[in-house]
């Protein structure tokens, strides 16, 4: 992998999805194809960037970056900290 960006996840939203502290602008130069992994709390991985409309799958964990918002994690059709047990200051690196 040629870069690495690390952060952490700040909220927790009302449907579960982790919003981290990792700007657009920080993420800028990372590629949004399936070679980017991030991974969360240390365990939990997924590949690719996406913008806010995907057609993924329920139960798939997916990372979605807007350019007004901080890189989320999102689990389609359900609750990302509940199903993964993770909450507010876990770690979130992006690498690439």
């Amino acid at each position: 992998m040629a870069g690495r960006i690390q952060g952490k996840v700040i909220e927790v939203t009302t449907e579960g999805d982790l919003v981290t502290d990792l700007t657009a602008g920080e993420l800028a130069q990372v590629s949004r194809s399936s070679e980017t992994k991030v991974i969360v709390d240390e365990e939990h991985e997924t590949f690719g960037i996406f913008g806010a409309t995907h057609e993924q799958p329920p139960m798939t964990l997916i990372a979605i970056l807007d350019a007004d918002a901080p890189l989320r994690l999102h689990l389609v059709s359900d609750s990302a900290s509940m199903m993964l047990g993770v909450r507010v200051g876990a770690p979130v690196e992006v690498c690439w």
